[in-house]
C-alpha cells in the first residue's frame, strides 16, 4: 500500500534529496554488492530516487531496472541520468528468478510493518538462486513520521535478520552507522547483504 503522504513529500523535495543524495566518491556498500554479482548482471534498483546508484551500477555494466513510486523522483533520474526509470511501488514486483542482485538501499523503510514480510517474499522470489539482497533501514522501534511528514517503520538488527531468514534470504554481512538525513536529524541506519541459495 503506498503512503500517500509520504509520497508527497518526496515529490515536493525532489531536489533537495538530490542534493544531500550526491557525492564524488562510490557509496563502499555498493562497491561491495557489486562485486558479489555476476559480470553484466541484471539489477533492480528498488526505490532509486534519483537514480545515482543505479547509473553507477551501469556503468560497471550491469543492466539496472530502476523503478520509484514517486513521480517527481522518475522524472528526476531519467532527466539527470537517461536511466529508464519508471513508476512502480513494491506490490509491483512479480514475478520469479528475475534479478542477479536487487538494491533496496533506504527504500522498504517505508512500507508498512504489516506489509513487509510480503515485500520480503516478492523480492526473494524475484530474486535468481545465487542472487544478492542489498537493504539498507533505519535503525529502532516501532514506527513515526518525521517532520516532512514521511512515514517509517524501523527494526533493531536481529529483527531485521530474522525476517530475511523467515523469508528465505542467508544473510551475509551487516553494517552500521549514521547520517543527517533529509529532515535535518542523524539517524542510525544498519545495511544487511544477504543472498539467495543457489539450486
Amino acid at each position: 500500500m503506498i503512503d500517500d503522504e509520504t509520497i508527497s513529500a518526496y515529490n515536493n523535495q525532489v531536489e533537495a534529496y538530490a542534493d544531500l543524495t550526491r557525492s564524488t566518491s562510490t557509496d563502499p556498500l555498493l562497491v561491495a554488492f557489486m562485486t558479489h554479482l555476476v559480470p553484466g548482471g541484471h539489477i533492480l534498483d528498488l526505490g532509486c530516487g534519483p537514480a545515482n546508484a543505479a547509473a553507477e551500477m551501469r556503468e560497471h555494466n550491469f543492466e539496472v531496472d530502476a523503478v520509484d513510486a514517486s513521480p517527481e523522483m522518475v522524472r528526476l533520474a531519467n532527466k539527470t541520468h537517461d536511466i529508464g526509470a519508471r513508476l512502480a511501488s513494491f506490490d509491483d514486483i512479480d514475478g520469479y528468478d528475475i534479478y542477479d542482485g536487487i538494491w533496496a538501499n533506504f527504500s522498504l523503510l517505508h512500507a508498512p510493518a504489516e506489509d513487509f514480510p510480503r515485500h520480503l517474499s516478492a523480492l526473494y522470489r524475484a530474486l535468481k538462486p545465487g542472487g544478492h539482497f542489498h537493504i539498507g533501514m533505519k535503525l529502532g522501534t516501532g514506527s513515526a513520521r518525521d517532520k516532512l511528514g514521511r512515514h517509517y517503520c524501523y527494526y533493531s538488527q536481529s529483527e531485521l535478520s530474522d525476517l530475511l531468514n523467515t523469508a528465505g534470504f542467508v544473510v551475509v554481512t551487516a553494517s552500521t552507522g549514521e547520517d543527517l538525513g533529509l529532515a535535518g536529524d542523524i539517524e542510525a541506519w544498519i545495511a544487511l547483504r544477504a543472498h539467495k541459495q543457489a539450486v
